[in-house]
């Protein structure tokens, strides 16, 4: 008799962001989504990259070690932080810091550091990834960046600026490998992961 086709692994997204699990649905495969319970304040003296690949992978392992006796699953953690002259940005959480976030941001380059964790729970292997998309905001008066907020009530981004959205009027440009990266979930990385795993992927195997 021929061999029956092992099934794959199950794949949870560790994320609460609506973003991402919008991201991960072009891909077309199913996939749960899990929220991690983590703490996500950065070291101290760590850097922006660093914090990010840790948080992407802490996130990963922590969805994983949730996992009933037996189970397997692909665990995907992802984490984005932006970042000026060495400082770090993070979700500003109310108006008042994002429009502080978006002026102090206005004609300048600014790093997204979106780092991706693909966990495998059968083998304990984390594929990890950081990919950085440059960012140049335009100089825009402080009357425009609040109505952008207002519009857009970007308070659980980081960076404040929804590429996605109504954000992408406050930008010059992009420089990215992977355009998915800025909205939070680099696709392309991703499915370079997961065809690495031997995850199924337009009917491969």
């Amino acid at each position: 008799m021929p061999d029956t086709p092992s099934r794959p692994p199950r794949l949870i997204l560790a994320s609460s962001s609506r973003y991402r699990r919008e991201l991960l649905e072009r891909l077309r495969v199913p996939f749960e989504v899990a929220v991690p319970a983590l703490d996500e304040t950065p070291h101290a003296g760590e850097t922006p990259e660093a914090t990010a690949l840790r948080l992407a992978e802490a996130k990963a392992r922590t969805v994983a070690a949730g996992l009933p006796p037996g189970e397997v699953a692909l665990v995907i953690g992802s984490d984005q932080v932006a970042t000026y002259d060495g400082l770090q940005i993070g979700k500003p959480g109310s108006h008042e810091k994002a429009l502080a976030q978006l002026q102090a941001m206005r004609g300048r380059e600014v790093l997204f550091h979106s780092a991706l964790c693909l966990f495998d729970s059968r083998n304990g292997l984390a594929q990890t990834l950081d990919v950085v998309t440059t960012v140049r905001f335009r100089s825009l008066s402080d009357a425009e960046l609040d109505a952008y907020l207002r519009a857009e009530t970007p308070y659980d981004v980081a960076g404040s600026a929804k590429a996605e959205g109504l954000g992408i009027a406050l930008l010059d440009a992009i420089e990215s490998d992977d355009p998915t990266a800025l909205i939070g979930l680099p696709l392309i990385a991703l499915t370079r992961m997961l065809l690495a795993a031997g995850f199924p992927l337009l009917g491969a195997q």
